[in-house]
């Protein structure tokens, strides 16, 4: 045997017994590296990527953040022996599996594992997801997650989501597909609007089993000025604001209406040419900027997690209760009244959503979202919302997630899509809904910071 070859056998022998002799990472190791919260907020974002590519509405995809943070939540909480199940706390929501005692997992895997089960489960297009987990899981094994622990990780991950799914199977939804609103044509009620003309959109969704609060209608809003054409009248004035801010609309209100826009269907017509333009939904605008703020307050991945899952359950019960009002006010968009009475080639800023106009749900949920993050992350922090820039739709700064909010809501008027009674009702709505959030649904066994 020749030097060279000597030298290589020996190289090769030592490199075997260097690997062999290392120790594998230890559960606080590779749980430290795995809980990295860049991991989730990739799971989250290719689920608002499915959101968008399916077409879901606003209220229909605030449901699937909720079950998905949901099981997100629950399959992370032992994970942190401040925090604890929200079995008890959440409607007619009972705890899940628990972790085998004296068993090694990975927590933020099974916490990932529950979260993708049940997007998956909840969205239609799974190719996508088809192609993003085999990378993405490997990262937990690059962490250091032994095999054994892995599968069983993975495995604890799917029976949590199991759970939630039989949760999510309860909630009235199938129940509400298929029903349609009924257009009356008396004035001053709801009739579709151009230019798809499209049906009401979820006029049942008041039907569905609400998250924390007690009924659809707990928190209904006062009743919107009665329609009445009669010059200064209630109702006139806010249709005379609409019609004149309308009119003269500049640089700032219309950035303003175009970035909050979030209509996740928007049809485009050019002659005889149309074409629909997918965009993101109010809920997954605000969870995005949820994202944002928490990585620049580098919060963890519990409190991460937690405060998906609380602001998803505050966008949920936004839209149950703003839904269950639109449908008993079944007050007309602004679009119907001007064209008809006043200015018949007037047009909004933003196409008109498929649904009757109060409350305004941008107010309603952006409140509730706001409110449920200011006490989970702080007031007064100011950050810069680059959510929806890769859609054209610009980057603008704020304050404060409630300074935030307050734009959303009045960027509908700007619009032209919404009266002004609807924001402000709706923003005292959506307060209302967020307070109960977190007052019903405590995630941790002490109050911290304000929970």
């Amino acid at each position: 045997m020749n030097t060279l070859l000597r030298s290589g056998l020996l190289m090769a022998l030592l490199l075997v017994g260097f690997v062999g002799c290392q120790k594998p990472a230890t559960p606080a190791e590779y749980n430290a590296k795995a809980a990295n919260p860049e991991y989730y907020n990739t799971a989250l974002n290719k689920l608002t990527q499915v959101i968008i590519h399916d077409i879901f509405s606003p209220p229909v995809a605030s449901r699937i953040y909720a079950y998905a943070n949901l099981a997100g939540y629950e399959a992370l909480v032992p994970f942190d022996a401040q925090y604890q199940s929200l079995g008890g706390k959440l409607k007619r929501y009972e705890a899940g599996p628990a972790p085998t005692p004296g068993q090694d997992y990975c927590f933020p895997l099974a916490s990932a594992r529950a979260f993708m089960t049940v997007a998956r489960a909840l969205t239609f297009s799974v190719e996508f997801y088809d192609e993003f987990e085999p990378s993405f899981y490997e990262q937990y094994k690059k962490a250091g997650v032994p095999d054994e622990v892995y599968e069983r990780s993975m495995a604890y991950g799917e029976a949590v989501a199991k759970h939630v799914l039989d949760y999510a199977a309860k909630d009235n939804y199938k129940q509400t597909r298929g029903f349609k609103h009924t257009v009356t044509n008396q004035d001053g009620t709801w009739v579709p609007t151009p230019p798809a003309y499209m049906d009401a959109a979820e006029p049942q969704w008041n039907k569905l089993r609400c998250w924390a609060m007690d009924t659809c209608n707990q928190f209904m809003p006062p009743r919107p000025p009665a329609y009445n054409l009669t010059k200064g009248s209630p109702y006139d004035k806010e249709l005379q604001e609409v019609y004149t801010i309308g009119k003269s609309m500049d640089k700032q209100k219309q950035d303003i209406a175009y970035f909050w826009d979030d209509n996740a269907f928007v049809m485009n017509v050019a002659g005889h040419v149309s074409y629909a333009s997918k965009k993101m939904t109010p809920g997954g605008h605000w969870l995005a900027i949820g994202q944002t703020v928490a990585r620049q307050q580098k919060l963890n991945l519990m409190r991460t997690v937690e405060m998906y899952a609380l602001t998803s359950f505050a966008l949920t019960d936004g839209f149950i209760s703003c839904w269950d009002e639109k449908y008993r006010s079944n007050m007309v968009r602004p679009e119907t009244v001007i064209n008809k009475y006043m200015d018949p080639k007037w047009t909004p800023f933003l196409q008109t959503p498929p649904f009757p106009e109060y409350s305004s749900g941008h107010s309603v949920i952006s409140t509730a979202a706001a409110t449920v993050m200011t006490a989970l992350i702080g007031d007064s922090i100011a950050f810069v919302d680059s959510t929806e820039f890769k859609y054209g739709h610009g980057v603008r700064s704020f304050k404060s997630f409630r300074d935030a909010a307050n734009e959303a809501s009045i960027s509908r008027l700007y619009g032209g899509i919404h009266y002004r009674a609807a924001l402000d009702n709706g923003q005292v709505q959506g307060e209302k809904v967020g307070q109960w959030v977190l007052q019903k649904l405590h995630t941790r066994k002490s109050t911290v910071a304000g929970r």
